[in-house]
């Protein structure tokens, strides 16, 4: 695997490669789990090479907190890249990244703002700038996004449309651990008890004939805080605090299943 610490040196790499390649990236912040790797997986499958990048994005952050305590692991990251049979990895810094001081951002002018959008304001102004100066560095035929992050997916798809990017952004399955809990860097700041009830969490929200009511106060009752809960397009959303720790999750709802509040 070649690492590139510089952007300028990658550019040049890049602007080398054989045309006729095909090159599939996966942008990540590091701590890597399994379910990076099914993106990187997948990428393998579909692509001559891919390119994975690690970089902690400080302005997707709406909480210094969080920026803060994100894990940083870069030397396990580097070894589950290799595993993965990745080719090339890009480790940019701040100021490469950031040169304009965030000057120019990518901002969604939908309305109304709903779930993440409306919950953490600003994140995804700071999700869809860094994805388009990733996607503008790389120039990958396909980008890979995981749909535990399905609202991320959705307007990372929609703003490469939006600007004519020639690249098949790819939703890939959400991979969870045997008890159900989607896999997040979030779980690692769990702590024994904290764990248990995001397992709950998760087993009790995978219960997909439960009526949403219903299901907002079984939740309530085993001790987590539900920041929303909501259905769009075929598809059931949540995002819950247990204690300080904020985790989400969504899938596809059956078919034929009427709910009723």
């Amino acid at each position: 695997m070649k690492i590139f610490n510089d952007l300028a040196e990658w550019q040049r790499f890049r602007d080398e490669l054989t045309p006729d390649l095909s090159l599939g990236f996966v942008p990540t912040m590091g701590n890597l789990h399994r379910g990076h790797a099914s993106l990187m997986k997948q990428s393998k499958q579909e692509n001559d090479c891919t390119i994975v990048s690690i970089f902690i994005n400080p302005t997707q952050f709406n909480q210094t907190e969080d920026f803060i305590h994100y894990p940083r692991t870069l030397d396990n990251d580097l070894d589950i890249l290799t595993q993965c049979s990745v080719d090339f990895c890009v480790l940019p810094n701040d100021k490469q990244i950031y040169a304009d001081g965030f000057k120019f951002q990518i901002h969604d002018a939908s309305q109304p703002q709903r779930m993440e959008a409306h919950h953490r304001p600003g994140h995804f102004t700071g999700v869809l700038t860094i994805v388009m100066k990733l996607l503008t560095l790389v120039r990958p035929h396909r980008a890979y996004f995981g749909e535990k992050d399905y609202q991320q997916y959705q307007l990372i798809r929609d703003m490469v449309s939006a600007f004519f990017m020639n690249i098949d952004v790819k939703a890939c399955p959400t991979i969870r651990e045997a008890s159900g809990l989607a896999y997040s860097s979030r779980n690692n700041r769990l702590s024994a008890e904290q764990r248990l009830r995001a397992e709950s969490f998760a087993q009790t929200f995978h219960q997909s004939s439960m009526p949403i009511n219903q299901l907002y106060d079984t939740l309530e009752k085993l001790g987590i805080s539900i920041e929303y809960l909501e259905e769009h397009e075929n598809r059931r959303f949540i995002s819950v605090n247990i204690d300080n720790i904020r985790l989400i999750d969504n899938y596809v709802l059956l078919k034929n299943i009427e709910f009723k509040d």
